[in-house]
């Protein structure tokens, strides 16, 4: 339901004082909505409170520009605007102090939640108590000589690793024979012709094939020891 015509020039009137600023209609149809003014309605309050001389208003063109008169205004002398100003300044400096201290409660309130409550605290000591234990009890059966890992599993371990071996011979020899009859009676320097095909020696990259399958041996020879 829209406002009765003295509320709406109430509403209006109230607003340029508040606003106390140059407005045309368009301006105070777009802030009076929430109370469910019409353009046309808040238009004919601007004038009637203009013709009755409550507010003031000037002419541009087509348009009328409306502004609270202000002779209804208590206007400063310089004293009371400097004391203002002087305000102002102080205000403006508690603002800056409360900001201050916002942030420093703010990172405190972070620091505080990136920390663990007693709860977890808690939860992750009888966690750790309990790998603790588990290393302990793995130490003492490795310090009486008890094997761990299974026959089995031990022996399946060993047995992949040795066709790993067997598979890098076998390339390393195939790559050799084929290496050879290319570069066999090779015109160029066959060192630059390597590096220009981007080729590296197990050796070039830190790795000796002879340590690998001595690993082997070792463990054979370990196995018949124990």
């Amino acid at each position: 339901m829209a406002p009765k015509s003295d509320n709406t020039e109430s509403i209006v009137l109230n607003f340029v004082n508040e606003q106390n600023r140059p407005l045309n209609t368009q301006n105070a149809a777009d802030a009076l909505q929430k109370f469910n003014l019409k353009k046309t309605a808040v238009q004919k309050a601007l004038d009637s409170l203009a013709d009755s001389g409550t507010i003031t208003f000037k002419e541009y063109g087509e348009q009328k520009i409306y502004i609270a008169r202000q002779d209804q205004f208590e206007i400063p002398n310089n004293e009371e605007l400097a004391q203002m100003k002087e305000d102002n300044a102080n205000l403006q400096e508690q603002l800056q102090e409360k900001k201050k201290t916002i942030t420093e409660v703010e990172s405190e309130i972070k620091s505080l939640q990136s920390n663990l409550t007693l709860e977890e605290i808690q939860e992750k000591d009888t966690k750790l108590r309990k790998e603790v234990k588990e290393m302990e009890e793995k130490l003492i059966k490795l310090r009486e000589g008890i094997t761990l890992v299974r026959p089995e599993d031990k022996k399946a371990v060993e047995d992949m690793y040795a066709d790993k071996i067997n598979q890098w011979r076998k390339r390393k020899r195939m790559f050799r024979d084929i290496w050879d009859t290319v570069t066999e009676n090779f015109p160029r320097d066959i060192k630059e012709f390597k590096e220009e095909l981007g080729i590296e020696y197990d050796e070039d990259v830190g790795l000796s094939f002879q340590a690998y399958s001595d690993l082997i041996q070792h463990g054979k020879k370990r196995g018949r020891g124990q």
